[in-house]
């Protein structure tokens, strides 16, 4: 207890320290606990035993901090901290970022001042709400503080919580009233805003605890019952306006707009209840929760991880939704779309086959590295839009889209009342049907792509008597070696580039429903004029359904075309290696080397082809699947009981993994499973 002896024995010492928040700096500093996750209470009985037993500390420490917290400004941290300050969710996260390496400091007369310079870690936040209530109430007796109803003149606790609330209300009103957001909840069109509502009868009660003798009121006080219920109304206006992001879509300044809505609705939902005495003992316990919350939030202001994972579920979760629709036509069931898959591979390989031949012609081209990365990137951008109108497979496309389906899929299992055995069980069945059409696509894309790139090198070289292979090889066979070269990382590279494609997919699908642009087209008077209404009408339903499909293919091919360019351009080892392309490569070499190639090579070569696929799909289906995970809030815990019920359905039927084998009675399962709307 040397501190509290330093600063408020028998020299107060207190009274002549040039910073006067040092002693509560050295004393915060000696309670704090060196390791707070671990820890279950944080005790101050020492302390508290030592206050007792000396008067004179007790009482200059009592002097001390009524002197520091005098008249002392926090409205700020009530309404700002910890709530979205910027509905740019780049700027926001830059500006926290910049905070937690140089802190904003506020003016020495406020609260947060103090909070900063006394309670600078972030998990202070953590540990003082560690400690026991009743130490708490016992210090709180011990130094007498007083209540925070005692007075409401400015800059009292009492009216600091009033002006909090007041511009706090404020600032949900107009907010609420911002066109884009009043869009998402057409039901309330012909109401009354609740927020309107809501702001007239804070300001009532406000009135009355101003007014009235005791500064405060009880828990059945009209008034009171009325604010609560309306509050009620508000949080469900934004509960709707999420809940219509999936027929509306939604924008991410949309999304921001409403979650700091939320978040001012859940500040208010914690001050009105310190309006509220029922019994003396209240009065304490409101001004302790009072400050242990303010602690809270001045630590967690500038959190950036969980700023990050909320503003960016709800996006995460419609774009997974437009994936997940997706992905469900990627997932076989009978032998006859089992076969139907292998052709539509087929179709994708044959394409594919065709690129490798021309951009080994384009890399013949006299120009500079952005001009190779341009024409590399029409090359399979154009390849890729083709496959996808042509209703072709491009097998390594598949992961991103099958994980979110997958997903959805448990997260109506989940939902289910039903046996958690016979929900993993379906769930099991499900990913052998997934695991089975992303091989067979595998395969009938390998098995095309190789011919038809042997055949087109062969056919031009017959034409025109040069071998387009002849100088290069050495060099299309090494880099397919996991051993020889970096294929691995590059196939980890082509692996987030699909999981990217994805994303880009439904994020354009979300936008463009956000943005009505199907009705925009339709009703647009110039292409009604020049098309006629029936025409304009296919245009807009050919670009609903084609539209985000088309451009996130454009974009795929853009990022496989030029990251070699860019990677030459920094001077970094940066590649892709995708199944489909490596299998015409290899095909390209071998013709190439004029079919002298030695067996370790051509081993490595055919050995490189499944780590890439592997690869590929690995990183795709990971990301995506971690992707649909948080967008739906389902525990990573869950996995442990998925991989189990996976593995034990592959030991038993490991040939449904590679081939359609499930009776009629496990169809019916699954099916059931994945109709089921989550209700009994």
């Amino acid at each position: 207890m040397g501190v509290l002896t330093e600063f408020f024995g028998e020299a107060e010492s207190w009274r002549d320290t040039e910073d006067n928040l040092e002693p509560l700096v050295e004393l915060i500093r000696l309670i704090r606990p060196l390791q707070t996750k671990k820890l279950a209470t944080v005790d101050l009985q020492d302390i508290i035993t030592f206050l007792k037993e000396n008067y004179s500390c007790r009482k200059q420490l009592s002097l001390y901090l009524k002197e520091i917290l005098k008249d002392i400004k926090f409205n700020k941290i009530l309404t700002d901290a910890a709530i979205l300050q910027d509905v740019d969710f780049l700027f926001e996260v830059k500006k926290r970022i910049f905070a937690k390496i140089l802190p904003y400091q506020p003016q020495k007369d406020t609260l947060e001042y103090i909070f900063n310079q006394v309670f600078y870690l972030a998990n202070d936040g953590i540990w003082v709400n560690k400690i026991p209530v009743e130490q708490l109430e016992e210090l709180y007796s011990l130094l007498k503080f007083k209540s925070i109803y005692e007075s409401v003149a400015p800059h009292s606790v009492l009216s600091e919580i009033l002006v909090a609330m007041h511009l706090i209300t404020q600032r949900i009103s107009g907010r609420a009233m911002e066109t884009d957001v009043i869009k998402m909840v057409p039901e309330f069109d012909d109401f009354e805003s609740p927020f309107s509502a809501f702001e007239k009868e804070l300001f009532q009660i406000e009135d009355q605890v101003r007014s009235s003798e005791n500064h405060f009121i009880t828990i059945d006080d009209l008034s009171y019952s009325q604010l609560m219920v309306l509050h009620k109304q508000c949080e469900e206006f934004v509960d709707r306006a999420f809940h219509n992001s999936s027929k509306y879509g939604i924008s991410l300044r949309v999304n921001q707009n409403l979650l700091k809505i939320r978040q001012q609705l859940e500040r208010l939902k914690f001050l009105i209840p310190l309006l509220i005495v029922e019994k003396e003992s209240d009065k304490k316990n409101n001004g302790i929760v009072l400050a242990l919350r303010l602690i809270k939030f001045n630590c967690y202001k500038n959190n950036v991880r969980k700023f990050i994972a909320e503003s960016t579920q709800l996006i995460s979760y419609e774009i997974t939704q437009h994936t997940a629709k997706t992905g469900e036509h990627y997932i076989t069931e009978s032998r006859k779309e089992y076969f139907k898959m292998f052709r539509t591979a087929l179709g994708g390989g044959f394409i594919v086959g065709i690129l490798c031949v021309i951009k080994v012609l384009l890399a013949s081209a006299d120009t500079s590295f952005f001009g190779h990365a341009f024409l590399y990137s029409m090359n399979y951008a154009f390849g890729f839009i083709a496959i996808y109108l042509l209703g072709f497979t491009l097998a390594t496309k598949q992961p991103a889209m099958t994980a979110a389906a997958l997903i959805k899929a448990l997260e109506k299992g989940v939902a289910k009342q039903g046996k958690e055995a016979e929900k993993y069980e379906a769930f099991a069945i499900l990913f052998a049907r997934v695991f089975r059409s992303q091989f067979i696509a595998f395969l009938g894309n390998v098995i095309m792509a190789f011919p038809v790139s042997l055949l087109g090198i062969w056919a031009i070289d017959y034409l025109f008597h040069y071998n387009i292979a002849a100088t290069k090889w050495e060099t299309l066979l090494t880099d397919i070696s996991p051993i020889h070269s970096l294929a691995i990382f590059h196939a980890a590279i082509a692996g987030f580039f699909l999981f990217l494609s994805g994303i880009i997919s439904g994020s354009i699908a979300n936008r463009d429903k956000h943005n009505q642009v199907f009705f925009r087209i339709t009703e647009h008077p110039m292409l009604k004029r020049s098309l006629g209404k029936v025409r304009t009408l296919k245009l807009a339903k050919l670009y609903e359904k084609r539209g985000a499909g088309i451009i996130s293919n454009f974009w795929f091919g853009v990022f496989m075309g030029s990251t070699a360019s860019v990677g030459l351009f920094l001077g970094l080892n940066l590649d892709i290696r995708h199944i489909t392309f490596v299998s015409g490569n290899l095909a390209l070499g071998v013709y190439g080397a004029n079919y002298q190639v030695s067996n370790t090579m051509l081993f490595w070569g055919i050995f490189g082809i499944g780590v890439i696929g592997l690869v590929n799909f690995t990183v795709s289906f990971s990301l995506s699947l971690g992707l649909a995970l948080r967008s739906r809030a389902i525990s990573l815990f869950e996995l442990r009981f998925i991989a189990a019920s996976i593995w034990n359905h592959f030991k038993s039927r490991p040939i449904s993994f590679f081939f359609p084998t499930e009776n009629k009675k496990k169809s019916e399962v699954v099916v059931n499973y994945l109709s089921s709307d989550g209700k009994n």
